[in-house]
């Protein structure tokens, strides 16, 4: 119990170091991380329209998230390095939890799952400067080593180009529900009824028809199982926005983005391109560098609304 009455945020679980495959799961993390160096893709995307540009997680979310499990599987020198999981692969099953399991290849062995991942794309230049899923799974589901998994990507020439991936979000899959509640419970302002109603699902990787979300009693805004807000993905989103694109941090990149939204104007839009320009260049100490993007950020601006 902290010292304002606030019971503290509950504490990491991860499989015990004794467990016979835990060299495994902490491999499977390594190769996770890795991903921004090994990641590929057969995408290439040309051609976007302004009002389409938002609309990437949805339309092409799907494809990314296959293509990381695609790449998880080529990473296999990472996580069995010595060839004892020959018999399993990573496996994509978007229709019940987790959505990507680590599956034996072959009916008779045992065990038929090692580990999970609920695996979330994130296009990170969209409107919202965090990820919108909703994670609603009740804790007793996940395995002590399932994952929860964040992977953020753009476009290798922002608004055209092949998706790229950027150093992921890992957290366990069990303490981001717990998490989730606790913030619900105990941190969330604006909600009068706080109680959760708890799914009775305790069974590890459940079937497609159990009822695995907890619900909120209640919840007008339709926020419950927005991780992202609970803050605990703050100090990681952060730093992500510090990486860069095609030399631009994704901050800036995504701030100059949401500036085609419906009703601003050319010289708006002019007007906000100066000024993230300028706020870009001062942080390199560069008196040279505003004029140098203003006029990339004007290029890119004249290909979105077709000039």
């Amino acid at each position: 119990m902290s010292k304002s009455g606030i019971p503290n945020p509950p504490v990491a679980t991860e499989p015990r170091n004794d467990w016979e495959h835990y060299d495994l799961f902490e491999s499977v993390k390594k190769a996770i991380y890795s991903l921004p160096s090994r990641f590929e893709s057969t995408l290439n995307i040309d051609g976007v329209l302004a009002t389409d540009l938002f609309a990437f997680n949805s339309s092409l979310g799907a494809t990314i998230e296959q293509q990381v499990v695609d790449s998880l599987n080529k990473l296999r020198s990472v996580w069995d390095p010595e060839h004892h999981y020959e018999l399993y692969e990573f496996e994509r099953q978007p229709q019940t939890f987790p959505d990507v399991v680590l599956k034996a290849s072959a009916p008779d062995v045992e065990p038929t799952v090692l580990m999970g991942i609920e695996l979330k794309g994130w296009y990170v230049l969209a409107k919202e400067k965090e990820p919108s899923f909703r994670y609603k799974v009740t804790p007793l589901v996940c395995a002590p080593a399932d994952l929860l998994v964040v992977v953020p990507w753009a476009l290798s020439n922002v608004i055209s180009g092949s998706p790229m991936v950027f150093e992921p979000f890992v957290m366990g899959a069990r303490h981001a529900a717990e998490y989730r509640n606790w913030y619900w419970r105990h941190k969330k302002k604006g909600t009068s009824n706080k109680n959760i109603e708890l799914s009775s699902a305790d069974q590890f990787y459940p079937n497609k028809s159990d009822k695995i979300s907890d619900h909120p009693v209640s919840d007008s805004g339709g926020n419950y199982g927005r991780l992202a807000r609970t803050g605990v993905m703050d100090e990681y989103i952060a730093e992500l926005f510090e990486e860069k694109l095609s030399g631009i941090q994704l901050a800036s990149w995504q701030q100059f983005l949401a500036l085609f939204t419906e009703g601003a104007t050319n010289s708006d839009v002019d007007i906000a391109l100066q000024k993230i320009a300028k706020n870009v260049a001062a942080s390199v100490d560069d008196p040279e560098a505003s004029k140098k993007l203003a006029e990339k950020f004007r290029e890119i601006a004249g290909i979105i609304e077709g000039e």
